[in-house]
Order: C-alpha cells, then structure tokens, then sequence
C-alpha cells in the first residue's frame, strides 16, 4: 500500500511524459487544501491523439491475454493507491469516504470484469463460412468474421463519478479491453483524483511493457479542448457522461465531421416510477419512505435518480405522498460535488416555483455548496402543458404527478422522453396494467424495473446503461456491463485470405 498522502503536481500525462502548460486552474475542493493544475490546449491534445494512434498499431493487435493482464494491472495499481485516492477524492468532491472506497471497488471490478470477458472470447462474434466451390451457379468464397477494435477513443471524464466513470472508469476500461487506446479529458471538478488514477495506469503500462501512447489524460481546459478533442481526425469515437447542453454540443460536432464518428453520450433522464393501484393500496407508505432514499442517495447526483413518481389521485396517492414527505424531512442538507452543481440544482427548483403548474409539498432553502431536499406535486394535465417539468433537476428533487386512472397513466407513460430507467410498482393484481404500459416503457427507457428503485447500477453481462435520446445517444448501446465493448469494435470479413494473414483471434480457429 502505498503512502495516503498525495499531493498533486497537476500536470497532463501525454504518452508517458508529465508535461505542464503555461496556464493554470485551481481546485475548488468541498474541504482541504487546493491545488493548481495546467489547463490543457488543442496541441496537447494533437500530441496525445498522434501518440494514440501510433500505440494503435501495435496495442490494436495485441492478444487478448495481453489486455486482460494489462487490465488487471491497473486495477492492482488503482487499489495500491487506494486510501491516497480515497483522501484526495473526499476533499475534491464532498463525497463521503464509504461512496470513495465503494466507487472505486466498482472500477477496479469492471477493469477485472473485462479482462475476463475478453478472455471468453464470446464477444468477438467470431463466423466462418466455408468455401462452396462446386456451388451451382456461382461459388461460394470461404469467408470469415470478427469485430476488430476501431482506433482511438476520446473519454471525457464524469462530474458525478469521479472514479467508476472517469479516468479508468468504464468507458476507458471497455475501450482498452477492445484493444483502442484512449485519450482522457479530465474533469475539472476532481482533477487531483484524476492525476492520481492516472498514475496508476502509468504504473500498468511500464508494468506491462505496453506502448505509452495507450493512454494520455488532458486536465481540465476550456471548449476548444473538448472540441479539438472530437473532432481530432485520429479519433475514432466518443465516450461521454454529462449535460445535455454540453453532450448535445459535443454529438453535433462529431456528426458535423468529414469523416462523422460516433458519440456515445449519456445526458439526462428523469427515471418516472408508476404506482400502480394494487400495490399503491398495499405499500404506498412503504414505497414512499423507499423512494425518498432514493431520491436523496448521494445528494440526488445519480443519473438514475427517480425524479418523477406517478400515481393515481386518491387516498392511496395521498398516503404515498404524505410518507415521502415525512421521509425527505429527516434528510440532512448534503454536500454537492461542485459550486456549479449547487447552483444549477437550485436553478432548477426556480423554474418548478415559477409557474402555477405545481404545488408546493416540501420545500427547503439550499445555499452554498449544500443540497436540500425538495417535494413537488402536480397532475397529469398541467404536466402535458409544461415541458419543464418533464426535464432533469440533477439534485434531490422529487416531483409527484397524479393520474385520474389508468387511460390517464398510459398517457403520460406515452408523452415522456427517452429514459435511463422506468420503474413499476405492482402486485398481482396490477398485471393487466402493467401489460398496458410494458410495450411503452420498453420503448422510452433501457431498464425496466419491478418493485425496486433505479439507484444503484450493476456491473455485469446483462445490465444496460442507456436509453433512447436525450437519456443517451445511442440507444443501441450500453456504459455499463461486458455488452459496453461493442461501441468499441467493428465488424471485419476477410474473404479467402489466408490463416498467416488473418487476426490472431482468427488463426486459433472458429
């Protein structure tokens, strides 16, 4: 275990080498000290992307065994670093040191997670079809397929997750397990836990003896890094997680291209939970105290943070909202990750009081960096007519919409946006609704859940991250899970080429 204590030196890593610019920012931690790093430039970010590629030609035909042990070196430098990232973490993002130590258990998980997915082998879809030359009337030639990694791959670090989606978080973990190298854009709201993961990955790469342009980290810097970043003609596609301004942005550029490459951006979505009548009779109380810790797990600033509950007008309705209340009011002001998080949480609450279209059930003051909860309730109506209240708070803010029966609940069901998560609350005799509703919610959300909440994202085969826009922009992906990997590749059929030509995965056969 290496020493705790770390102090930044607050440069970039561009293909092994620390370089600093001539520009600085500051840290703006919840508490410690603050440090100074170098704001990162389009010639930084040309030389990182020119190293990635030059890495490409050897990483991107490396053996599965190789980016399986360089993976795992990773995580085991991650975790020598453990209690360092844990303290600079804390400091830069207010997060408490129990969510530090279990975000990063989660990232070394997935680095380990995909080294031995890619050691199964399963997702190369490997297909062979025979040669038929005796095939009347024409010939069939032997034809093989595999999915090859695409090149370099651009990651812009989380606000939310400094950790499990950031540095060497998911989306630079699928890519290295593909075989691109990646180029990282830090983010200024954690650029000390950053630079500490990132020496980590250093430390695997020299461990490995792998070539050092696999993996550059720019810190912070303004617009044109971001930019120079996606539209950089080396890169091959975009991992991202923030904003819907600011991955809206990004997606057009990266489609504006000669050459358009695609963003994997994950933006916004409410998660609406659906009360159904039988279990609201049943457990309304219940789920509501389970929703209000949902609603207010780590200050509100989940992606899958249940933001809108949907439940029939009546006593059971009622109930539901009464216990959520009650819950929200023992909740204690938390810490947000950044000023600009706090004021845009506090943003948000402003344009829910602006009109008359809600009514007020629990409502708090926040100042600061602190995040108190708030309670909304409106009705189906006035929610059609109010576009506002169907977009992402990125905070505790709950807001309850009352139908006046089930036409009414498939309805808004129907007129909502692409999500992250849609959740049913039912019983047994809530079925036949909920067969109403499945065929909707499967097409607005990635995740269908049933009597649970959304917080909480597992990482393993079967989990989807994602959604149709503006939860995610491409709804045919996922950032979390093994399936995460196929962002990353790309299908490849060698037609008569012969066994010494072909992909090692190739060569060992079908």
């Amino acid at each position: 275990m290496l020493d705790k204590t770390f102090k930044p030196h607050g440069k970039h890593l561009i293909a092994g080498a620390w370089l600093a610019g001539t520009a600085t920012f500051d840290s703006e931690p919840a508490h410690g000290p603050v440090h100074s790093f170098s704001v990162g430039t389009p010639d930084l970010v040309d030389a990182a992307c020119r190293a990635a590629e030059e890495a490409f030609e050897t990483y991107g035909w490396s053996s599965r065994q190789e980016r399986a042990a360089f993976l795992n070196a990773i995580a085991d430098e991650i975790e020598a670093r453990g209690e360092a990232i844990t303290q600079i973490g804390c400091q830069e993002t207010g997060l408490p040191e129990a969510r530090l130590q279990g975000e990063r258990g989660r990232t070394t998980g997935q680095l380990r997670l995909f080294a031995d997915h890619i050691l199964g082998g399963a997702y190369l879809d490997r297909r062979h079809d025979a040669a038929l030359p005796d095939r009347q009337p024409l010939p069939r030639p032997d034809l093989k397929m595999v999915q090859r990694p695409i090149g370099p791959v651009a990651v812009f670090g989380a606000s939310n997750f400094p950790l499990a989606f950031s540095t060497a978080g998911g989306d630079t973990a699928s890519a290295l397990a593909a075989g691109c190298p990646v180029v990282v854009k830090g983010h200024s709201a954690h650029p000390g836990t950053g630079e500490i993961v990132a020496e980590a990955v250093q430390a695997a790469i020299s461990k490995c003896g792998v070539h050092p342009g696999v993996f550059s980290l720019i810190q912070g810097g303004r617009r044109d890094v971001g930019q120079a970043l996606v539209q950089h003609p080396l890169i091959r596609a975009v991992g991202f997680t923030g904003s819907l301004g600011g991955g809206r942005a990004l997606f057009d550029l990266c489609a504006a291209r000669t050459d358009p490459i695609p963003f994997f951006g994950e933006l916004g979505s409410v998660n609406p939970m659906f009360l159904l009548p039988a279990a609201a009779k049943a457990r309304a109380a219940k789920i509501g105290e389970g929703w209000a810790g949902s609603l207010t797990m780590g200050a509100g600033q989940f992606c899958t943070n249940p933001g809108i509950a949907v439940v029939e007008k009546g006593a059971d309705g009622d109930a539901f909202v009464r216990a959520a209340a009650e819950a929200l009011k023992s909740v204690q002001g938390q810490c947000m990750l950044t000023d600009g998080i706090a004021a845009a949480y506090r943003d948000g609450k402003a344009r829910f009081e602006a009109g008359n279209a809600v009514r007020p059930v629990l409502v708090t003051d926040s100042a600061g960096r602190n995040a108190n909860p708030n309670l909304y309730e409106t009705d189906a109506s006035a929610f059609f007519e109010d576009h506002v209240l169907g977009e992402e708070v990125f905070g505790p803010l709950g807001l309850v919409v009352r139908v006046s029966g089930a036409d009414e609940m498939e309805d808004l069901a129907r007129s909502l946006e692409g999500q992250l998560t849609a959740t049913l609350h039912l019983d047994e005799g809530d079925l036949a609704l909920a067969r109403r509703l499945m065929p909707v919610l499967e097409r607005k959300a990635g995740r269908v859940l049933a009597n649970g909440f959304p917080t909480g994202v597992e990482v393993c085969d079967a989990m989807v991250h994602g959604g149709p826009y503006p939860a995610s922009t491409n709804f045919g992906a996922t950032s979390v899970g093994t399936l995460s990997i196929r962002r990353f590749l790309r299908p490849v059929c060698y037609q008569n080429l012969p066994d010494a030509l072909l992909p090692g995965d190739l060569q060992q056969g079908l």
